[in-house]
């Protein structure tokens, strides 16, 4: 028995953050039909590949409706009345037109839960922005962060605010599939790019609110605690987990240099974030006469935190990721053997699994109309 596999999620999303919140579920034994429009489908299909489009919408049925014609939205009604969760991404208003908003479908189905991610929320003065990535990221403080000091504006490397809203929109709805046991009705859920970009800057405002200061960027350090970044070494990069006392003691001493502790530069972990230039001038100094393989295995043996920095495929052919079933593989109708990641929460009795690829533009009108 998969955790959701009792409920059913209508989507009506389209890109990354809706069809990630939509998947996340999904993986969890949900239900989820994916309502495409007729013309082309989701966007994602058209605009970037259906090798993107694959990568958010396993484990859905696809049908498509032209919700602009009146015998569609009857259809989908329909469906909505058989549904747990409704998941829309359209700009606030949009779906009213469409006959796909809130209070019409709660009046269809009171137990329904309505989730609505936006770029910035159904509410506030921003709230007919549109919604994309870049600029909920640049809104939101997360670029102002981000990069090496004094370098130009840099976003994220993955998209935050786009994925973050979905997994945040996921616990709205499970959290309200929760409260409907209790009450017996359904509710609105309502969350969108810049919140779940800004709700994720937690050490940077506590700076901001500590000590006045406006966060900058600090390429890969930590805003509170040094050492703790990438740091170079003779073939690469290691990143290192020295950030208290005891663990910074542990890393002079590993490193062949333990008159470091005693630096009056680096004494605590004040002066280390006092003097973090010098203090990395002087780790790299001994990390650079050794390759990072060699460097992980001492400083782990040693009781330091570290790690080798990846690139994307080394980690899929890490043989971790095997052991945590984080590449998986699925038989797709046109493209064959396809490759996806994995579900990355393990539950002991009732796991999620991956049953189907992401399906093509109407495979399962007949199926789901059908029933």
């Amino acid at each position: 028995m998969s955790a959701l596999e009792d409920v059913r999620v209508i989507e009506l999303t389209q890109i990354m953050a809706g069809p990630y919140c939509g998947q996340v579920l999904a993986d969890m034994g949900a239900d989820v039909i994916k309502v495409e429009p007729r013309d082309g489908g989701d966007q994602t299909r058209r605009s970037m590949g259906e090798a993107a489009f694959r990568a958010v919408n396993r484990n859905k049925r696809s049908v498509t409706l032209d919700l602009k014609q009146e015998q569609d939205r009857a259809t989908l009604h329909r469906l909505v009345e058989t549904a747990d969760v409704l998941l829309e991404n359209y700009r606030p208003g949009v779906a009213a037109k469409l006959g796909a908003d809130y209070e019409t479908l709660r009046a269809l189905n009171p137990r329904l839960i309505y989730a609505s991610i936006s770029g910035f929320g159904q509410t506030g003065p921003y709230a007919q922005r549109p919604g994309f990535d870049l600029i909920a990221q640049g809104m939101s403080g997360v670029m102002s962060v981000t990069g090496e000091p004094g370098g130009n504006p840099v976003k994220a490397g993955v998209p935050v605010s786009d994925l973050s809203a979905g997994l945040f929109c996921a616990i709205g709805i499970l959290s309200a599939l929760h409260a409907r046991e209790r009450t017996g009705e359904g509710q609105r859920v309502d969350t969108s790019l810049w919140e779940g970009a800004m709700a994720l800057t937690v050490w940077e405002t506590a700076e901001l609110w500590s000590t006045g200061n406006v966060p900058q960027p600090l390429g890969s350090a930590h805003r509170l605690s040094a050492p703790y970044q990438a740091l170079r070494t003779r073939d690469g990069h290691i990143t290192v987990g020295g950030n208290n006392d005891r663990l910074y003691g542990r890393l002079c001493q590993a490193l062949g240099r333990p008159e470091l502790i005693e630096d009056p530069r680096f004494t605590t972990n004040r002066d280390r974030m006092a003097n973090r230039p010098a203090l990395v001038a002087e780790l790299e100094q001994a990390f650079t006469q050794r390759d990072t393989a060699e460097w992980v295995d001492v400083l782990l043996e040693a009781g330091v935190p570290a790690g080798p920095l990846h690139n994307v495929q080394q980690v899929v052919d890490d043989p971790h990721t095997k052991a945590r079933e984080m590449v998986v593989e699925m038989e797709h109708p046109e493209a064959g053997t396809v490759y996806g990641l994995g579900i990355p929460v393990k539950l002991s009795a009732t796991p999620g699994s991956i049953r189907r690829p992401a399906p093509l533009l109407g495979q399962h009108n007949d199926e789901v109309l059908g029933e």
